[in-house]
């Protein structure tokens, strides 16, 4: 796993990247957001090829675990990759509410992660 850092104004975000899947439950993610909090970072970058395809099947609930750690440690998180490929009505509305609120974000590349950090 390789941390990269960014800084956006004074916000720290870490850009996780590994060539494996680093998230495969909600304690993985808990584990992950701790990591990068105690490195200083406020938010988080992951890669869609880094976290287990059973997150993007909502009936796992992995997905909503994960999201509700990161809101309730107020800890910004982005995951960047190309979603247009899940047909599920509900992921699209899942990924729909999520970019709404700003705090959870679902987005294409990491320049576009770094703008939703940014404003």
């Amino acid at each position: 796993m390789i941390i990269k850092s960014h800084n956006v104004g004074n916000i720290q975000i870490a850009e996780v990247t590994s060539d494996q899947i680093i998230i495969q439950s909600p304690q993985d993610g808990l584990d992950l957001m701790g990591n990068v909090y105690y490195q200083g970072f406020d938010k988080v970058i992951l890669h869609e090829k880094n976290i287990t395809p059973e997150f993007f099947d909502l009936k796992t609930k992995i997905a909503g675990e994960i999201l509700q750690k990161f809101s309730n440690y107020r800890i910004g998180l982005a995951i960047v990759g190309d979603f247009s490929k899940y047909e599920s009505k509900s992921m699209k509305d899942f990924i729909f509410e999520s970019n709404k609120t700003k705090h959870v974000n679902f987005v294409e590349t990491v320049e576009k992660a770094l703008e939703k950090f940014s404003g």
